[in-house]
């Protein structure tokens, strides 16, 4: 049961007394919170600190152990490449050698054949130009590119170089007749020239000209064959006649220890990820751990005060106003006012609180 107040100016001074209390816990209890704060963040910090020590750790250590093995990598693919190199320049010069020997009669055969054909050319006092491809291809054509090179000897006497030098003509004294003139003229030359020529030499010499035809015809029919033997070997997969067995053993050697390297380097980042990135992270983590304790500790302390004080806060403030707050009024729980109030029972200028407060108002109205 609440009590009657027998001594005001007493009463005043316990409740200013336990407003000023109330009001140190206050400021207490935010400048707590301040350094709960502060420690949080310098926490926070050496964490973050710690985490990104280890990140940065562990990537270096990671592109360490990759660079490495990539190295040696590219060392052994280097070595690879060049064993394939150097077997691929041994395949091409066994068949070179194959193709010579395989060929060999048909290419002796061809060079006697052409020397019996100047031989024979000599003797009958046949000119040396009768013996070009051209020659054959102007007065007695057969394959096709004796053929593809007399179209291509019609275009360009009796298409290309009259047209050409129609065109040559200035325009403003070119004429049509002029065209026919020059066609009329590149026949005359050219046939006429052609005429002589076969004159001098196929109709002169007829014998020597169709034993050439036929020789020609020989050496053209070798050199198809050679052809065809050319394109087999080169087509032929069997390779055991070009001795590549020691290249063969190089590149497995050199596959097989690339294969060991890749397996090595993915069982080196395996142990890293699972082993020895752990080991780095406890020893990063153990260098700051009691630091972080510290901080961690001194966190805890201080939230734990601040949450303490917060209660007592509390407390003191029902307290307050069930002693105090019910009797004075809230806008009066202020040290300076309940000191006013004391002052004037004391002075004998009030008798009691409700006095008191009515002549404080009064005062300020």
């Amino acid at each position: 049961m609440t009590q009657p107040i027998t001594d005001h100016a007493a009463f005043l001074g316990e409740a200013k007394q336990a407003v000023e209390n109330l009001n140190q816990m206050k400021k207490d209890g935010s400048q707590l919170e301040l350094e709960a704060k502060q420690i949080k963040r310098q926490l926070d910090a050496e964490q973050k600190a710690v985490d990104d020590a280890i990140s940065i750790t562990v990537k270096k250590r990671r592109e360490e152990i990759n660079a490495s093995y990539d190295k040696q990598i590219a060392k052994g693919q280097e070595r690879l490449k060049r064993a394939k190199a150097k077997r691929e320049k041994a395949k091409n010069q066994g068949m070179k050698e194959r193709i010579a020997e395989e060929t060999a009669e048909l290419h002796e055969e061809n060079r006697q054949l052409r020397l019996k054909m100047k031989s024979l050319f000599q003797k009958d006092r046949v000119p040396s130009f009768c013996r070009q491809t051209w020659y054959y291809a102007l007065y007695m054509p057969r394959s096709l590119k004796e053929m593809g090179i007399l179209l291509l000897i019609i275009l360009i006497l009796f298409a290309a170089l009259p047209g050409g030098v129609y065109w040559l003509i200035p325009a403003e004294t070119r004429h049509s007749w002029m065209l026919i003139l020059i066609y009329l003229a590149d026949i005359v030359l050219f046939g006429g020239l052609y005429l002589t020529i076969g004159n001098h030499t196929k109709m002169a010499h007829p014998d020597a000209i169709k034993q050439g035809r036929l020789i020609r015809d020989t050496i053209h029919s070798n050199d198809k064959k050679i052809r065809v033997i050319t394109n087999s070997i080169r087509r032929d997969r069997n390779e055991a006649i070009y001795d590549l067995e020691k290249f063969d053993d190089e590149i497995a050697k050199t596959s097989q220890e690339l294969a060991e390297l890749t397996s090595k380097k993915q069982e080196a980042l395996n142990t890293f990820n699972t082993v020895t990135q752990n080991i780095i992270s406890d020893e990063i983590i153990s260098n700051s751990k009691d630091k972080i304790d510290q901080l961690q500790q001194d966190y805890e302390r201080t939230e734990a005060r601040a949450d303490e004080l917060e209660q007592q806060i509390k407390e003191l403030s029902l307290d307050i106003t069930d002693q105090y707050e019910t009797y004075i009024g809230k806008e009066f729980m202020q040290p300076d006012k309940l000191a006013e109030l004391a002052r004037m029972i004391r002075a004998g200028e009030a008798a009691n609180l409700s006095d008191a407060i009515s002549i404080y108002k009064s005062k300020k109205s």
